[in-house]
């Protein structure tokens, strides 16, 4: 065959030059779209290849990810004996790497008598662009062995495999040799470092990192931004986003995607709005990751039917689509419409229910009182029936599902049967739970089990002396406070909070800093006087100290739930409806208080603590009172 192509060629080669017009050679057949004819020609030509041509053939190549026309590129260098230049060899690396044959171009970049800095980074970069994090850095570390030099674009590459805090430290010593390559001040490697910096959890690593660069662009601004939002400090997120915008930035979808982010933490429903209105005005593009935190962002202040919406207009929905819609019902304790919208997922399969599917479905039957259904689905997922083997969140829903039914011994043994060791997330929901139904014997050995564990989380502290003060055992009480102060763990204060205009005002228990303290105060007195007689009954098994029923009336009074109910009701016209948001969950004293108040004062109440929302309507409640 190769010898009747020679005889052709010699043919052509001997018309009269008229003829010969109508043949193009290789790259303007490449550049016209004409790869099929060009790889003709180039087994017309034989050895007689060159360099352009080689370089239009792949270059076609990679633009098409044309995987097996690119192998008869590659196989006709080797048949020909023809020996590449280190160009063409890393456009080869690059071609494989587009196609995801990663072991191919892996073994081209063995191959290669010589590499440099393009070559390396081209390796290193489809490495970390396709999610092989360990390999981007085992080629890195070859190219520093090599005495490779690297560049912006490979910094920058690299980077990004150092992900969460396992490759904090590498990403360490990756900041080293930036600093020793003088590539600090570049704000492509910059934005990368710190967003590196950040998705580890070291936000204040990313924060000196963003200060120290020379100029801020989008890209960094948003890094940061995203690196707040992620560890929940919110209000930081903010401020990042208004200095954005007061430096004249136009900020892009990942930018207004992680504000959404920040505002669904802080439930700023109001100015949720006014950024959905500001992306509408801008016709930016409304990319699925963008539509998932306008999802996100109305589910978790409250407004689940415009989520809903948002949701049924997708033109296509990613797998973060369903989840964040399936997590706003759990949230709201919707089981039902959780799995209704599971059987549609199921139902249209267009997109397969991942781990996190299951885990918001197991939720929402925790949340919405479904625990035999909830056992039937995980007991599925151990038989296979999802494709989705059950790990250890899935397991620590369980223990969450029966603890919250009250089947506190049932949970217990769960976790005894479980396949590995529990951990301290699985643990600390079943003592919740013992917390919740006073079961002082299983709570107490699960909460001694996790300070050991983990001996600087104050919550395992609080909430086992929290039982103990529910069971009288004040002794016991007293010792483990005195245990924290050894350890020096302190407890994160509870706090309230409601919008009003524009401003979002703080209450603490037994608040005195609130510029109208008095007043709140005051109006609290004057509403209990009307929640008595409506048969409100404080409820002091909720105060967890050993003092008189008299003082526990006042330590319930100042609960800070109650003075941001009570400075709603001041702040807002009548028929409006007050959003409070705290974040712990909230007591049962204060749950009975605020349906109560949402009947004597004909106000619509929403309240979101650390666990679900509570929307109460006529001093009825969406949870049913199961929390």
């Amino acid at each position: 065959m190769f010898n009747l192509m020679k005889l052709l060629h010699r043919s052509f080669s001997s018309l009269p030059n008229s003829a010969l017009q109508t043949f193009l050679p290789i790259p303007q057949l490449c550049s016209n779209g004409r790869l099929q004819e060009a790889l003709l020609e180039m087994a017309v030509l034989g050895p007689n290849m060159g360099f352009h041509d080689y370089d239009a053939l792949l270059n076609a190549c990679v633009n098409k990810r044309a995987l097996r026309e690119g192998q008869r590129v590659h196989a006709h260098m080797i048949k020909t004996l023809y020996f590449p230049s280190t160009y063409l060899r890393t456009r080869l690396l690059i071609f494989y790497g587009k196609c995801d044959r990663l072991q191919d171009a892996h073994k081209v970049l063995d191959e290669m008598p010589e590499k440099n800095v393009v070559s390396w980074t081209a390796m290193i970069s489809r490495y970390s662009q396709t999610g092989y994090s360990s390999e981007a850095l085992a080629v890195f570390a070859e190219m520093m062995r090599s005495d490779g030099k690297p560049n912006h674009f490979t910094f920058a590459s690299v980077l990004t495999s150092c992900i969460r805090a396992s490759g904090l430290s590498m990403g360490k010593q990756i900041h080293g040799l930036i600093i020793k390559w003088n590539y600090n001040s570049h704000i492509f490697v910059g934005s990368s470092l710190l967003d590196m910096y950040a998705k580890a959890g070291s936000i204040e690593e990313a924060r000196e990192v963003f200060e120290c660069l020379p100029e801020r662009d989008v890209v960094s601004c948003t890094a940061i931004i995203a690196g707040y939002a992620q560890l929940g400090l919110d209000e930081e997120a903010l401020q990042v986003f208004q200095k954005l915008l007061s430096e004249g930035m136009s900020p892009n979808y990942v930018t207004y995607a992680s504000v959404l982010t920040a505002l669904s933490g802080l439930a700023l429903l109001d100015h949720g709005k006014q950024v959905h209105c500001h992306v509408l005005r801008r016709e930016l593009p409304f990319y699925a990751v963008l539509q998932n935190s306008l999802i996100d962002m109305y589910s978790k202040c409250g407004n689940l039917s415009y989520a809903r919406r948002l949701f049924d207009n997708m033109p296509e929905r990613t797998s973060i689509s369903w989840n964040a819609m399936l997590v706003g019902y759990s949230k709201h304790g919707l089981g039902e419409e959780v799995l209704e919208l599971f059987r549609l997922m199921r139902d249209e399969k267009r997109v397969k229910p991942d781990s996190v599917t299951l885990l918001a479905v197991l939720s929402g039957c925790s949340h919405g009182k479904m625990e035999d259904t909830g056992l039937s689905i995980f007991d599925g997922m151990i038989a296979g029936d999802y494709g989705i083997k059950p790990d250890t969140e899935h397991y620590g829903c369980i223990v969450d599902m029966l603890g919250r039914a009250g089947r506190i011994e049932e949970a217990f043994e769960f976790i005894k049967r479980m396949p590995s060791e529990p951990t301290a997330g699985v643990l600390g929901s079943l003592l919740g739970a013992c917390r919740v139904h006073v079961s002082v014997d299983i709570g107490e050995s699960v909460g001694r089990r996790l300070i050991e564990i983990e001996p600087e989380n104050a919550g395992n502290y609080v909430i086992l002396s929290n039982l103990y003060a529910s069971a009288g055992r004040w002794e016991d009480v007293n010792s483990l406070r005195a245990l924290m102060l050894r350890n020096a763990v302190t407890k994160e204060p509870g706090k309230s909070w409601i919008q009003h205009e524009q401003t979002l005002h703080y209450f603490h228990a037994n608040d005195r800093t609130h510029p109208r303290r008095e007043e709140v105060l005051a109006k609290l007195k004057e509403i209990l006087i009307k929640m008595k007689q409506a048969g409100y009954v404080p409820d002091h098994s909720c105060v967890l100290y050993d003092v008189d029923e008299e003082q526990k009336e006042k330590m319930l009074l100042v609960h800070s739930e109650k003075l941001a109910l009570t400075f709603g009701l001041i702040a807002t016209g009548d028929g409006i409806p007050i959003r409070v948001f705290k974040n712990l969950r909230i007591c049962v004293d204060c749950h009975n208080f605020a349906k109560i108040f949402s009947k004597v004062f004909e106000r619509e109440v929403s309240l979101r603590d650390k666990n679900r929302f509570h929307q109460i309507v006529g001093g009825i409640c969406s949870c049913g009172d199961y929390w």
